[in-house]
């Protein structure tokens, strides 16, 4: 589905849960940052998301509903997003590094965990859920 190495030279070329839309990612070693560009937009993540949603998720045993959401807006309890958010999550807060971007965990970061053989993630038009391999 995906295609590129995740790297700065040859980005992975992804499309979000739905299926609607292209964005590309790649993991900065260096800065241990995803680096997300969604059209001219660029979003950071810290990179230990991807070791720490894939070990949440193994521990919830099932599907989780994604539940994207722009950092302005309240992300639904209990989805990934909430997740990618919470204070209670091994970050302590946002994953997302870029105040005024740090939303879209939910949207930008599974198909990330599903490239890396991380996770299933569904791909219907709504209301998609991912959940640990």
């Amino acid at each position: 589905m995906a295609t590129g190495k995740g790297t700065k030279e040859n980005p992975w070329i992804l499309k979000t849960p739905p299926l609607t839309s292209e964005y590309q990612l790649y993991q900065d070693e260096e800065k241990k940052i995803l680096v997300c560009t969604v059209g001219k937009t660029v979003l950071h993540y810290d990179i230990r998301c991807l070791k720490d949603l894939h070990a949440m998720l193994k521990k919830h045993g099932d599907w989780m509903e994604l539940g994207s959401a722009d950092e302005q807006k309240e992300a639904k309890e209990g989805t990934v997003e909430a997740w990618g958010r919470s204070p209670k999550n091994p970050n302590g807060g946002w994953y997302g590094l870029k105040k005024g971007l740090r939303g879209r965990f939910g949207m930008y970061i599974p198909p990330v965990m599903e490239v890396l053989g991380l996770a299933d993630v569904e791909h219907n038009p709504r209301n998609n859920r991912m959940k640990a391999k």
